[in-house]
């Protein structure tokens, strides 16, 4: 008598995100290369225009890890883009600046994720495109706002060097 694995019972909603994150990823990162940046560094400098704002505080708004800011601020500073300085509220701080070729890559760059997220919402029927944004929103602010405890670590998948 053979027995076959049961299949599931309900939509992979795992696969589905996983997937659909990662291929998001790779076209915005190869968008971005039309200014030479990374989507993270984008982030970065985006975050730093709002206000002044420490490497520390810019990483946790970025969800990166110290080591990969470290080196995207290497990388902004290397291109013009940022420079490290004293912060002006606190002296043992530094805040990450942004220049002014750093302003002009902010702006083209929310261009560019803009003309991404806009072609990947056209791929959907015209009344679908609200329903998913609004659904996706729902997820991302309710049961998927915060990562639970856990026993084992989960780690992140890896993303692409730029």
């Amino acid at each position: 008598m053979s027995t076959s694995t049961p299949g599931p019972q309900v939509t992979d909603v795992s696969a589905l995100l996983a997937h659909t994150s990662h291929v998001l990823a790779t076209r915005m990162t190869a968008a971005f290369g039309e200014l030479g940046i990374s989507p993270r560094a984008f982030c970065v400098l985006h975050h730093a225009l709002e206000e002044e704002r420490t490497q520390i505080q810019l990483a946790e708004l970025s969800d990166l890890d110290k080591t990969t800011m470290v080196v995207t601020v290497d990388e902004l500073e290397q291109a013009g883009l940022a420079e490290r300085r004293p912060s002006t509220t606190d002296r043992r701080a530094r805040i990450i600046h942004v220049t002014p070729t750093g302003e002009v890559a902010v702006a083209a760059g929310a261009g560019i994720a803009d003309r991404v997220h806009q072609e990947v919402l056209d791929a959907l029927p015209g009344d679908e495109r609200e329903v998913f944004a609004r659904a996706l929103a729902r997820l991302s602010e309710g049961i998927l706002a915060t990562p639970v405890e856990s026993g084992r670590p989960v780690r992140r998948a890896r993303r692409a060097r730029s």
